[in-house]
Order: structure tokens, then sequence, then C-alpha cells
């Protein structure tokens, strides 16, 4: 499956990612203690919830913020009773901080980031990870040359139905995909036209600075894939790119759209994730999914091994089926069909609970591998890469007259 693959797409082509320090160096002064200090750089709405989880991880402390003098930041400095708010570069370079977390606009990342790396630090970003694959690849290779951390917070991957739904493709419970897609309809309500969400030389525009989330996942699910259209819509009147769209080809044959609208107010926002598979499909319900329902004409067997994956899971038996009822066909096979069923899993889950829960468990990935490179990470500098590489793509064929790509 991809999402345990090991390889660097990079552009001069493709090495295997090295568990070890690529320096000999001496022991970290983070290890003498075993505390990771935390700096911040950015804290807005979201930043200060993050903070929020990544300080429940035992072992990590806030000690620092910098880069916003804003109200929300002031009130985040009285929340972690950090005295006042530093200067980027004082920041930077602060012996007692070992982490830099960067929560600031797309187009701040690369700098922000590689000063932070040069100075020692490990750094963990806001997707995406940059706006260019050009960027990425130096701040991944100044990581690497510096063995620090670098990684893009893709902490979708931490979800318990991402590793889920990659059995269900891997063991092709279902059959094999055929089809997918990801459908954003989102809030505007706190983007005006002013806002740096719009411009994209700040933010890349929505494939790369949304987008990147969703390519990540499926990817994870299904491989490597290859954009073969894109679209973007300009709200009437302006010059805002309000929706794009994208259809991604994964292997030989299956082929996912992805659309996403920033146009909705906040009451409306919703999303929905579904993929199909020869014997049915599974739908998941907001970008941080929580539940998930499969329709699906299974026999005995499949049955079992959907109740195995989906544990407290509600199946419901729509029309069960015997004798000459269970013979059916589709894609010219032949099926034995037991019965159709709906299975539901996760109802009840509250969604910012969840959230948290992922935030928390990448800051504990991420801080196991500083403490040992030996560590194995769910997220890597490469997924934000990859990720990043394809919203690229997409974004490039939806702006023909730009020229080129990223």
């Amino acid at each position: 499956m991809a999402r345990t693959s090991v390889l660097y797409a990079g552009s001069t082509g493709s090495c295997e990612v090295s568990r070890r320090p690529y320096l000999t160096q001496t022991v970290p002064r983070e290890m003498d203690d075993n505390l990771i200090r935390l700096g911040v750089i950015g804290c807005g709405g979201f930043g200060l919830f993050a903070l929020q989880q990544f300080t429940q991880v035992p072992g990590v402390t806030l000690v620092g913020m910098a880069g916003t003098h804003r109200p929300a930041a002031l009130a985040a400095a009285a929340r972690f009773g950090v005295e006042g708010v530093d200067e980027i570069d004082a920041l930077i370079g602060r012996d007692d901080v070992d982490l830099v977390y960067i929560a600031t606009p797309p187009f701040l990342h690369h700098p922000q980031a590689m000063a932070a790396l040069e100075a020692g630090k490990h750094v963990i970003i806001e997707k995406p990870l940059a706006l260019t694959v050009a960027q990425a690849d130096e701040m991944i290779a100044a990581a690497r040359r510096l063995d620090r951390l670098l990684v893009a917070n893709l902490m979708q991957r931490y979800n318990p139905l991402f590793d889920i739904i990659g059995k269900l493709v891997e063991r092709r419970v279902l059959g094999e995909v055929l089809h997918g897609w990801f459908e954003n309809y989102a809030s505007d309500e706190n983007l005006p036209p002013d806002h740096w969400f719009w411009d994209r030389e700040k933010s890349g525009g929505i494939f790369v600075e949304h987008g990147v989330h969703f390519f990540d996942l499926f990817a994870g699910w299904l491989g490597p894939g290859k954009v073969e259209a894109a679209q973007v819509g300009v709200r009437p009147g302006t010059t805002i790119e309000e929706h794009v769209n994208c259809t991604v080809r994964y292997g030989d044959f299956a082929l996912v759209n992805f659309y996403h609208g920033f146009h909705q107010t906040g009451r409306m926002d919703r999303q929905e994730l579904r993929l199909v598979f020869e014997r049915g499909d599974i739908t998941l319900d907001d970008w941080v999914p929580t539940r998930a329902r499969v329709h699906a004409v299974v026999d005995e067997r499949q049955t079992r091994a959907l109740c195995d994956l989906f544990p407290k899971a509600r199946l419901d038996v729509t029309v069960p089926y015997g004798g000459k009822y269970r013979a059916c066909r589709g894609r010219d096979q032949d099926i034995d069909a037991y019965q159709l069923i709906e299975l539901s899993y996760g109802e009840g889950r509250q969604k910012s609970h969840l959230y948290g829960e992922l935030l928390r468990s990448m800051m504990a990935d991420q801080i196991a591998w500083v403490r040992d490179r030996g560590h194995r990470r769910v997220a890597t500098e490469v997924n934000g890469r990859d990720s990043l590489a394809t919203a690229c793509e997409a974004d490039a064929l939806a702006h023909p007259r730009a020229g080129g790509g990223r």
C-alpha cells in the first residue's frame, strides 16, 4: 500500500528514505531531559486549537510564540502563560526551543521553515508544505542534511478510518476500486474578499491551500495518481477563484473527482467522500470523517470481513437472497449474493473531539522520531511533498494560460 511507501520522488529521480541520521552528531540537547520545547510562529484560531492538543502530549511544553501581535495571539499567550510574543528571528534563535510549529499563511512556510531548520530546529508546518515543489524539495534537502524533523500536518492519516479503508482496499473485500469523489462545499463566511486565502501568491490557490489533505488521503489508499483534467471557476464580477475541480487517475483505471467550493454559509458547510467498488460503495461524511456507511451486495465471507474491519458497526440487511436469487452478474462476472446490506460505523462521535485526537496522535508520532530515528512515522515529509505535487499539477492544468506548473 502507498501509505507504507518509503520512496521519495525528488526532482532528480527516486531514492530510498533513510531511517538513520544523515550526519554524525552529538546527542541533541532535547534528549538530555526527554522534554520537547515547542515554539509557535503564528497563532490564530486554528493555531490555538492545535496548541491545546499538542501540549497535552507527554513531554511537550510550549515555551514561546512569535509572528503576530493580534488579539488572538495575545489571548493564546495568556492561555499558556507565555510572557509576550517574540519576533520570529528571536524565537528561532532561542536555545530553549527544540521544535517550531509554523501556522502562518502558505507563502511564509518556505522561508520560515528554512530559517528554523538552519537554526537546528525541528519543524512541523500546517499544510501545504510549501507553495511549490521546488521549495518543498529544498526544505526536505535541508532537513535531511541537518538531521531535523520536517513534516506537514497531514493529520488525516491518523484517523482510524484511514487505516480501515486502506485495509478494505488492500484486501479487496468489495472488489476493485472503480471510482471515487470528494465534494467539499465549504464556507466563505470568514473569508472577506481581501483575505489572503483568495490571493494565489499567498495561498497557492484552493488546490494547494486546501486540496492537499485529500490528495494525500486518496494516495494513501490508492497509490500515486496522475491529474487528467482540472478546472477553476471565478465568482461573477470578481477575480476570486471560488471553486475548483479535477479528475485524478489512480493506477490504470480508477478515476477520482475532487471538488472544492468556498461559497457556502457556515451553517451549510459540508463534505462527502465516496469510494465505489465492484460490489458496493463506502461513504464518509465531513472533512474529518467520524462515520462511514457501506452499501453493498455481499456473500457470507464478505459480510464477516466487513464486520471485522468495522468493529461495533450496525449491520442492517436490506434484502436477503436465497436459492436461485443468489446468482447475479456485474462487470461481466458471476456474483454469489448472500444479502444486500447497509453498514453504519462511528455514529455519535464528536468531530471536534476526534480532530483533537488526530492532532495529539500526529505530534506524538513525530516526536517519537525526534527521540528515536528508528521510529517509522505515519506521516512524513514525503507525503507533504507528494500531495503538493499533485495539487500543483492540478493547478497548472486549471490555468493553462499561466504558462505551466509550479
